[in-house]
């Protein structure tokens, strides 16, 4: 296969479509609108999953799964969470087939097997999980309930990209159950802050927090708190986002506890989610033309070995080597392999490990055992330099974190260098055109403003962040206005 990208510049959509096949991540499936996670992608995901979980952990988390199939009337009990997915869900209303008489082989639905009550499958949980909570919950004894759930759901996509936006997709979405509402706040903002920490410290995403618009709040939530990055071409991307519920959901199924004075109350609640969309947020945020660019702490091997040679007595004394290093790296923490495939030459090799973004590219030959030394290959600057090898484990421990931070200040640069602030609709517009990425304006609060601008630009808000709460006049209506917000095209 050709491994060679169409440039960024020239064709980015292509670009990144080309780069999750090129680089064995994802395909595209026999069901429309579905993915292929291909192992090497996957093992990323695993990675970011991994680290989540114990995050999630650590705060007090546990993890249960609940089923995929939501009962019709139970997803219509919140009527703004039904009325909001309505027209992306999935339902199954047969449960058998039969053959085909007048069609040998064929298959058809079993007009005798229709469901008594329709199933939709699940786009997100709450309904099947506060149905749930209802049985669990008596008391404030009871309180608080941390859940979290890995899972797929579906959402029937018209227009799909693979990891940005399919049909079904994977992620985490946690589901808590809390006394009071200030708990609920506290629980929603601690694990915004948490999906923040992980973008920046793992995936070395900067990301800016805050609060989403009324328009774009999660359906059946009183308010949104979000995570939003800024991709290479300049379009905004929701990396995460948690939902302060209210009781909303609890009045919906009834879950009502006895307080500490006895009294019944409902129960106030949060959800929040990440989901496999990140990969694509890993890709678009760091890579380049040559293929993946990944953070060594989410790479599925930090260091490659690879071998060059001409006959078995070479490889085997590189061999020594190289088995010698990579205990000494995994004592230290560091992933390695060791590519001593004889169906691929060098070349090749180094092609495959560039367009998958393996962080560091260790290259061993018959001279550099005589040198002792061995070449090291950075995949973020494409520096090359030859180190001792009695050296190479401090210097690559030291490396991998230099790489880790060189790709957030990178991406935090070009993020802060493509947020503009502007005064009027003009330049709100002319920015937008031109120049993409954040724009920093002030909004008059109004639905009605914020859906002008959406009509005329196709720019939304992207998120009322933490900070910046210096008050103005609305850059489209002129109307007062008590701070800046951040508009964005995006995915």
């Amino acid at each position: 296969m050709d491994k060679k990208l169409v440039s960024r510049e020239e064709d980015y959509s292509k670009w990144y479509n080309e780069l999750v096949v090129k680089a064995g991540l994802a395909e595209n499936s026999a069901v429309r609108g579905c993915m292929i996670i291909k192992p090497y992608g996957y093992a990323i995901w695993e990675k970011m999953q991994s680290q989540l979980d114990k995050m999630f952990k650590k705060t007090g988390h546990e993890n249960a799964y609940f089923p995929l199939f939501v009962p019709k009337s139970l997803f219509e009990a919140e009527e703004k969470n039904a009325e909001g997915f309505a027209k992306e869900c999935a339902i199954v209303t047969h449960y058998r087939l039969q053959n085909d008489p007048d069609n040998k082989g064929k298959l058809r639905v079993d007009p005798k097997a229709k469901l008594e009550e329709e199933l939709i499958i699940r786009p997100t949980s709450e309904a099947i999980i506060w149905n749930t909570y209802k049985n669990w919950i008596q008391s404030y004894r009871d309180l608080p309930i941390l859940i979290n759930q890995w899972a797929n759901v579906v959402r029937w996509e018209m227009r799909t990209r693979l990891f940005l936006r399919t049909a079904e997709f994977l992620w985490q979405e946690g589901h808590t159950a809390h006394e009071t509402k200030n708990e609920a706040l506290e629980e929603t903002v601690m694990i915004n802050n948490l999906y923040a920490d992980f973008a920046e410290k793992y995936m070395s995403m900067p990301v800016i927090k805050g609060v989403k618009s009324k328009n774009e709040t999660f359906a059946g939530a009183e308010k949104t708190y979000c995570i939003e990055a800024l991709m290479q071409d300049g379009k905004a991307l929701q990396a995460g986002t948690s939902h302060f519920l209210g009781q909303n959901f609890a009045k919906a199924f009834d879950v009502k506890f006895a307080d500490r004075d006895g009294q019944l109350n409902y129960v106030w609640a949060t959800s929040w989610g990440v989901s496999s969309r990140l990969m694509g947020a890993l890709i678009m945020t760091h890579s380049d033309d040559r293929g993946l660019v990944l953070p060594p702490k989410l790479a599925p091997h930090q260091v490659i070995f690879v071998p060059i040679y001409k006959n078995e007595e070479q490889l085997n004394s590189i061999t020594q080597v190289v088995e010698d290093l990579r205990n000494q790296f995994n004592e230290r923490g560091i992933s390695s392999k060791f590519d001593n495939r004889d169906t691929k030459r060098p070349g090749e090799k180094f092609a495959q490990h560039e367009i998958q973004g393996v962080p560091v590219r260790i290259t061993i030959g018959p001279k550099d055992l005589e040198k002792k030394s061995i070449e090291i290959f950075r995949r973020d600057t494409l520096e090359k330099q030859f180190i001792k090898i009695e050296e190479s484990l401090d210097f690559v421990s030291k490396l991998l974190d230099e790489i880790q931070k060189n790709l957030f200040d990178k991406a935090k640069n070009f993020r802060d260098n493509n947020i503009t602030e502007v005064e009027n609709f003009e330049d709100f517009k002319t920015a937008l055109e031109n120049k993409g990425g954040f724009i920093s304006a002030h909004w008059d609060g109004t639905d009605e403003t914020e859906n002008k601008i959406k009509d005329l630009t196709k720019a939304t808000i992207r998120c009322i962040p933490d900070e910046n709460n210096i008050p103005g006049k609305c850059v489209f209506s002129g109307n007062p206005s008590s701070q800046r917000v951040l508009f964005a095209k995006a995915y």
